[in-house]
């Protein structure tokens, strides 16, 4: 026998699949999950999803990006390295300066963007831990509704609270078309 991932509840209605995810946050479940077959308004609120720290890998990025963009515009221009290749280098075009952050600017932009860009894809790929190419809800035989008009909520076997018989009839207390169960 295949070994068991957890439990999953089918719903027919967002009404429901919103009531079931408030009530399942509410009794303390962790590791636990929603499949909709289209965005539902409240339900990372009705979940307990919190702001997503993407937005903090899309900062430093941004930063760091800016600063290199700066440093490679003043090191190409600016800089008095003693390296065979770049002495006597350094020329002053139109009476301007041999760096000014204005000049600097287009290129210090661009990086910051291309930086922003990456860290951000980055940051999401490491906290959704991806890729992930397979997950035992794939298993289950009426999945493929989820992506018609079917609402599951799974809780998986790790979560501290899981208790089969007690998570099974918590999940029956919910209303579900029905409950089954998740092999790994």
């Amino acid at each position: 026998m295949a070994k068991q991932h957890g439990l999953i509840a089918k719903f027919d209605t967002p009404a429901g699949i919103m009531h079931a995810a408030e009530k399942v946050r509410d009794a303390g479940f962790k590791k636990w999950d929603v499949i909709a077959p289209f965005p539902l308004h409240g339900l990372d609120t009705a979940m307990g999803i919190k702001r997503s720290p993407v937005g903090r890998f899309t900062i430093v990025g941004g930063t760091i990006g800016l600063v290199s963009g700066m440093l490679m515009i003043w090191f190409t221009s600016a800089s008095d390295l003693s390296l065979p290749y770049m002495e006597g280098y350094q020329l002053i075009v139109g009476g301007k300066p041999l760096f000014s952050p204005q000049y600097a600017f287009p290129v210090a932009y661009e990086m910051t963007i291309l930086f922003s860009a990456f860290a951000s894809i980055g940051g999401m790929f490491i906290l959704n831990k991806l890729p992930m190419h397979y997950h035992p809800v794939l298993k289950y035989k009426d999945v493929a509704a989820s992506s018609d008009d079917t609402f599951f909520l799974y809780i998986e076997n790790e979560d501290p609270q899981f208790d089969e018989d007690k998570t099974r009839a918590f999940l029956g207390e919910l209303e579900p078309l029905e409950v089954g169960e998740l092999e790994e």
